[in-house]
């Protein structure tokens, strides 16, 4: 199914639409062609809900044809105080079509109060403002956007900052297209980013996609960082299931450090660099510049110094760690629009290999293979002007990758029994309080 553009979606507004439920491959195909798809609107994130014990209907939009326009994947679950839906990232329409929208919001409603809901509760995947690496604004905010949903009857949240709980407000993604090979890809990085990568790539770390089998090594080095970040970590069971779930479209990535070539790299150099020592100490005997022969000597005895550290530090690491060591992992949720860096983690004693920036480069360029011409490094806080914000680590690395900002409108809530949903709203409310 090809993209619909905004000419045509503008030619479709006087069209009869009409409701009913899709296929599993009718809404993938729609997902697909969609500039709103992604891969929490697909027929595996669907199985996925599934296997929480979830309740998952497609509700499409389909022209006069019967051909799919619009739509979403809801997902049905327990709350406290009844079922309540949720359309992660969807629905897949454009939130300024007033007469598309209309149709899909009566078909949600009817859809919810079939398995008796309290709510319903989405987050577009529809942009509300681009932004530049550094959060300024490069366009007009779509207010009209958000003012269409609170017509219908969509309750907005607010534009809010900080992590969210279940999705995103803020991501940041860098534009593929201009680059053809992965040298190209890597000159469009900030300095330091294209040094960690080099760094990385000299340090015998390698990139690997991990077997079912292997989750538990995943899992471990998210733990890590999620002591250490003060987040909850998901559990194994969890990504068992979005391994089985959405098989190849979901990889597992590791980055490795190979200690063993790191060690023979430095032992070389050692060998290298106090060759260049004795070279400049019997130089010295009979130079006619002294002091230019001491400088390059000192140089080279701090390299020998430098080498004799490494090594040393080499052989400790090996010695606790063993020859081959995961330090990096990441999720990584491929969907024809795009690859999404969905999940990670990284052990903080291996920091300076910069295993998560060649975890970054090698997505990125598989990206390109596949021509895939989209990298989503997925969430930010959305705050810009505050060194001290939690959030400033992740977004001053994902900067180094020279991409920029999506802010998305965030929640919208339709109450569907208007009686059952006040007493939820105010039981939150309270709870918060």
């Amino acid at each position: 199914m090809r993209e619909v553009n905004a000419s045509e979606e503008q030619e479709q507004e006087s069209s009869e639409w009409n409701v009913r439920e899709l296929s599993g491959s009718e809404f993938d195909e729609l997902s697909a062609a969609s500039r709103y798809g992604g891969f929490q609107q697909t027929s595996e994130m669907a199985a996925l809900a599934q296997s929480d014990g979830m309740q998952t209907q497609y509700v499409g939009l389909v022209d006069s044809h019967d051909a799919p326009v619009a739509g979403a994947l809801v997902a049905f679950s327990q709350g406290r105080f009844g079922v309540e839906g949720s359309l992660w990232l969807g629905p897949l329409c454009n939130g300024n079509n007033r007469e598309q929208m209309t149709a899909l919001t009566e078909g949600f409603r009817e859809a919810a109060e079939r398995v008796h809901a309290i709510s319903l509760t989405c987050w577009p995947n529809q942009v509300y403002c681009v932004r530049d690496s550094q959060g300024k604004a490069m366009a007009e905010p779509n207010d009209e956007m958000v003012r269409e949903y609170e017509r219908l009857g969509w309750k907005h949240a607010g534009f809010t900052r900080g992590y969210d709980a279940l999705m995103n407000r803020w991501n940041y993604v860098k534009d593929l297209r201009e680059f053809s090979n992965a040298g190209e890809l890597l000159a469009s990085y900030a300095k330091n980013t294209r040094r960690n990568v080099k760094i990385a790539r000299n340090s015998g770390v390698e990139v690997r996609r991990l077997n079912r089998s292997e989750l538990n090594v995943f899992h471990d080095i998210c733990e890590l960082s999620s002591e250490r970040q003060h987040f909850a970590n998901r559990s194994l069971d969890y990504f068992e299931r979005v391994y089985d779930a959405f098989g190849d479209k979901a990889e597992f990535m590791v980055a490795e450090v190979h200690l063993d070539r790191y060690l023979q790299s430095w032992e070389e150099k050692l060998a290298k660099f106090s060759k260049d020592v004795e070279r400049l100490e019997r130089s010295l005997e009979h130079t006619k510049y002294p002091d230019d022969v001491r400088k390059k000597l000192d140089t080279a005895q701090k390299n020998v110094e430098s080498a004799r550290r490494r090594i040393e530090d080499a052989n400790e690491r090996i010695a606790r760690d063993g020859e081959v060591v995961p330090v990096a992992v990441g999720l990584f949720m491929w969907h024809e629009r795009e690859l999404v860096y969905f999940s990670s983690g990284s052990d903080d004693r291996y920091a300076k290999f910069y295993a998560p920036t060649a975890l970054q480069h090698e997505m990125m360029s598989r990206c390109l293979e596949r021509g895939v011409t989209r990298y989503n490094f997925y969430g930010i806080s959305g705050v810009f002007d505050d060194p001290e914000d939690d959030g400033r680590g992740v977004l001053e690395f994902k900067q180094g990758f020279n991409g920029y900002v999506e802010e998305l409108p965030g929640e919208f809530t339709l109450p569907v029994s208007k009686l059952r949903y006040g007493v939820s709203d105010l039981a939150h409310k309270l709870l918060r309080h």
